[in-house]
Parts: C-alpha cells; structure tokens; sequence
C-alpha cells in the first residue's frame, strides 16, 4: 500500500543492524494503534460518485486513481493520527530524560550533513550528543558522523521519503541516548513530506543553502511555517552567487513570521558559533527541572575536559 500523504512506500525501512524496523521490540510506549491501512479491507471499488478526481484540486490536495478526495482525506487523516501518537509517546520519552531532539530537514545538497559533523567535531567534550541519520539507502552519513566520535544510527527508508515517528521510536532503543543529551535527527532530503510527520522533536531546523534559490521559502512553505529555525547555509560561497539574503530571509518571515535565521558556513566557520549558542540555551531549558540529568551532563562535560 502507498502512502497516500506523499506516495513513499511502506514496509521497507531498515535499521542498521536490523531486518525490518518493525520486528524489533519496542517498549517506548509506542502501543502499536490500529494500523490505518487494515480493517477497512483491500476491496476498493473505484467509485467516482463525488467526481473528485482532480489532480490536488481537491480536498486531499493530491491525486490518485481510483480513490475520491474525501477517501484520500480520511487515509491521510489516519497516518497522520496514527503517527502523532508515536510522536507524543517520543516527546514523552525525551521530556522524562530531559533530551533535547531536532529534527534536521532540508533539501539534497544543502550541506547538513557536513554542517552536523563540523557541529560534533567542534562540541566534543562541550554537549553530548548522539545522531539518528535519515537516508533512503546506505550507511554513508551514519559512517561520517560516527568518525566524529559521536554514536550514530541509520535508518534507510528504502522508497520512503521521510522518517515518521515510529521509526524513530524503534531507533531510540537502539541508541539509548543519555539523559540530558541532545539528539539530532537528520531527515531525508526532502522538503516536502518531512513537514507533516512530527517525530515528537522539540524543533525543526531547516537547512537551506545560498545555492538553492532565495525563492526557496515561498516554494515549499509548509516546511518554512513548521521549521522555528532556519539556517542559511555555504554563505562562504555568497560572492560567486547571485543570491539574495535579505530577500531570502524577508521570504521565509512572510511565510513564517517567528522563524529565526541564521547566516552559517560549515566551511570556513562563519556564524557558527551563534548556531552553538543556540543549541546551548535551547539544551538548558530541556534541562530545566531535571536536576538529575544536569548533574549527569556535568559530569560528562568534566570528565571530557579532564
């Protein structure tokens, strides 16, 4: 079956070191809900009563044949449901460990990758950290962040293009971050899809690069409206290009009129120090409360400067 939000397929995810993500134990209070796809059965007439096979003018804001748009709505409305109770069960989790989760979404080639390893290499020994890497195929990310030091997990969505809330679930098991770390989560390039799936993350962090296009924000709005973050990224390379900042900017504002941004270069260095800024103060609110985990974090940032 399709996934009729995006039309990625199912069943095909893997984790590394696993078969099928969805033969492993899971005991996150993940209670497995009903699955939307089964139940309603597999015999589905093609009924054109409603006349609304109109190719994303109607209510589902897709096409596909053989399904109405009130059908398509109520198919996308269960995996969406389906998937917000995995991510409240997620946030739940990291709320109790005092983890803080971002969910890293951007294009292919914005250079998140490059710009979460240089992230890792210059806080070891400041905030500890673990990855959880999205791709649809190979473990190459994975292997680039775990030659930082930091543990890392891929998760290869086969024809999926996105993560969604219960692989992430099964993945935590596996990587058992330590209380009071921060998890980033790096998405499958794609601006679209990733919008709709919250993975129970505190934010969104979009990564766009001064090669895409300052027109980027207006053509994928859904993704600029969910992101509290954006980071402009290769600003290094701004004097060969003609690229717009301030209008790149003043476009993810009209779509998003909260989103921060901030000008970075995973290159040469440029602005990360305030991206690290921001990661160290939003870590202390997930901290605040849990007096457990700060001590753990300490003791941690201690024994590495030791």
């Amino acid at each position: 079956m399709m996934c009729t939000v995006c039309g990625c397929g199912e069943g095909e995810t893997r984790l590394e070191g696993q078969l099928d993500a969805h033969d492993h134990d899971h005991d996150h209070d993940h209670s497995h809900p009903q699955d939307p796809y089964h139940g309603h059965g597999h015999d589905h007439p093609h009924s054109h009563d409603d006349h609304t096979h109109d190719y994303g003018l109607g209510a589902a804001g897709v096409h596909a044949p053989g399904f109405s748009q009130s059908r398509l709505v109520r198919i996308e409305e269960d995996i969406l449901g389906k998937n917000n109770r995995y991510a409240a069960a997620n946030r739940r989790w990291f709320a109790e460990r005092a983890i803080l989760a971002l969910n890293l979404v951007s294009s292919p080639g914005s250079g998140k990758t490059a710009l979460l390893t240089r992230t890792l290499e210059d806080l070891k020994g400041d905030l500890p950290a673990v990855v959880i890497e999205g791709d649809q195929q190979t473990a190459n990310d994975a292997e680039r962040i775990r030659a930082t030091g930091v543990r890392a997990l891929q998760i290869n969505t086969g024809k999926g293009c996105h993560l969604d809330a219960h692989m992430v679930g099964h993945a935590l098991d596996a990587l058992t971050p330590a209380d009071g770390s921060i998890l980033f989560i790096e998405n499958v390039g794609n601006l679209v899809c990733p919008a709709a799936f919250d993975l129970g993350e505190a934010h969104k962090v979009v990564i766009l690069s001064v090669t895409e296009g300052e027109d980027k924000p207006l053509k994928y709005p859904d993704m600029f409206h969910a992101a509290d973050l954006m980071l402009l990224n290769k600003v290094d390379l701004l004097p060969y290009l003609q690229f717009d900042v301030d209008r790149c900017i003043e476009y993810a504002r009209r779509v998003n009129p909260r989103i921060r941004v901030l000008q970075v270069s995973a290159q040469n260095g440029a602005g990360m120090t305030d991206w690290y800024q921001w990661l160290r103060a939003t870590r202390q609110l997930a901290l605040v409360g849990h007096p457990a985990a700060a001590r753990e974090v300490d003791a941690h940032v201690s024994g590495a400067a030791g």
